[in-house]
């Protein structure tokens, strides 16, 4: 089984930037793909940002440009910076990863508030 636990949410004004970190632990398989979702209130959870073990990268268009997603393989991490931040980012943002296999595991979420 793996634990991810994400770090980094908080209050920040429009305009600005956080950093998420997400660290994976436990019985971790040979990863294929991390990123972070996000489920902003009332909304269905999407897919924000993706990367492969090769460092192949995806972005929900919404991010382009503001977002970058970056991971450390040997420490099974995965980041998300976040510029130029707006109030419909506001969301829970929750890690994942993807295992050869197929199988997903995520975290419980880290908030991240935008305000005006």
């Amino acid at each position: 089984q793996v634990q991810l636990v994400e770090s980094g949410g908080g209050l920040v004004q429009a305009g600005g930037s956080l950093r998420l970190s997400c660290a994976a632990s436990g019985s971790i398989v040979a990863i294929n793909t991390k990123g972070w979702h996000r489920q902003p209130p009332g909304k269905q959870r999407e897919l924000v940002a993706a990367i492969t073990s090769r460092g192949r990268t995806n972005y929900a268009d919404s991010v382009k440009g503001r977002f970058t997603v970056s991971g450390d393989n040997a420490k099974d991490t995965v980041y998300l910076q976040m510029n130029s931040l707006k109030p419909e980012d506001t969301a829970v943002y929750y890690c994942y990863v993807e295992d050869v296999f197929g199988r997903i595991s995520m975290g419980r979420g880290t908030q991240v508030t935008v305000s005006t």
